[in-house]
């Protein structure tokens, strides 16, 4: 498992009967995961009196219970010197997906060592969210172009890069549907030196269509491996989706991609380790395309 292991203003303290307890910079929350299948006893003195507890409802959706949060605050990646906004949001999210930090190493690593050796690198980064990706791409020394369909969070991106001392990084903030923005990108003939895709489970496009990830991916894959340099750097396939294993999308990855390439294919589960047990909790997988084997 690739374990996202060198927060430290980020902690996932403990995990039990479907939710995680987690430490973000000062404050403590509650929150569901449907990973979390076991059960145990919370030990850990946090559960009794977090910040705050996301609880779901009846209906599938849910809301932030006993609340005593600020509207937001921040959390610090200093590995690599990154600065994030956090607040509470919709969905029991916050803003970020910490186990993410052990793609944003690779990248960065990936990415640092070809800038030094004088190659300007061009970054895509699809479904691209509040930015942890780009962040880390920007302040190795790429240019990035940050997609996604949701203003509000294009918008906590920018924020996430200035606060992260990239306000005036190359980073191009673009509010499209991914796939249509891509399409367009073949059409201008324009390339970039790696890709960042991590789509949603499900969804809906911007004229009502149905998302189904299993069923569109290949398709997407193969959409993208058009936009890919002759002399790419990497590819990196992100996905939280039930039931589509590393392995399936390493296959995919590996599929998708032109032979002239050549390059290798990894894939694993990423996770972060728990406080309390020592374990390490699943957090989804990612499949990783790069030039030269690491």
């Amino acid at each position: 498992m690739w374990c996202a292991e060198h927060w430290t203003e980020y902690k996932l303290l403990d995990c039990s009967d479907g939710e995680r307890l987690e430490k973000w910079g000062n404050y403590v929350l509650v929150r569901p995961d449907p990973q979390v299948i076991w059960k145990g006893e919370a030990r850990h003195p946090a559960w009794r009196k977090p910040d705050a507890h996301y609880t779901r409802s009846a209906g599938g959706g849910g809301a932030w219970d006993a609340n005593a949060l600020p509207p937001e605050w921040t959390v610090s990646y200093s590995r690599l010197g990154l600065t994030f906004t956090v607040k509470p949001m919709g969905f029991k999210h916050t803003g970020i997906f910490p186990e993410q930090a052990v793609n944003w190493d690779r990248m960065h690593a990936l990415i640092s060592k070809a800038v030094s050796a004088g190659r300007p690198v061009k970054v895509l980064n699809l479904f691209a969210y509040t930015g942890g990706a780009t962040v880390a791409c920007a302040k190795a020394g790429a240019s990035v172009c940050h997609v996604d369909a949701s203003k509000g969070m294009v918008q906590m991106a920018r924020v996430n890069a200035e606060r992260s001392g990239l306000g005036a990084a190359p980073i191009r903030y673009i509010v499209d549907d991914c796939k249509k923005f891509a399409e367009r990108e073949i059409r201008r003939g324009n390339l970039y030196d790696a890709i960042i895709l991590d789509p949603p489970s499900y969804g809906r496009g911007p004229s009502g269509e149905v998302w189904k990830l299993e069923d569109q991916l290949g398709d997407l894959l193969a959409l993208l491996s058009k936009l890919l340099s002759p002399d790419a750097l990497f590819f990196l396939l992100n996905s939280y989706t039930t039931g589509l294993s590393a392995s399936t999308m390493g296959y995919l990855l590996s599929l998708a991609l032109p032979r002239p390439l050549g390059g290798h294919v990894a894939s694993d589960e990423i996770g972060l380790p728990v406080t309390q047990t020592g374990l390490v909790l699943p957090c989804g997988a990612s499949a990783l395309w790069t030039s030269e084997k690491i």
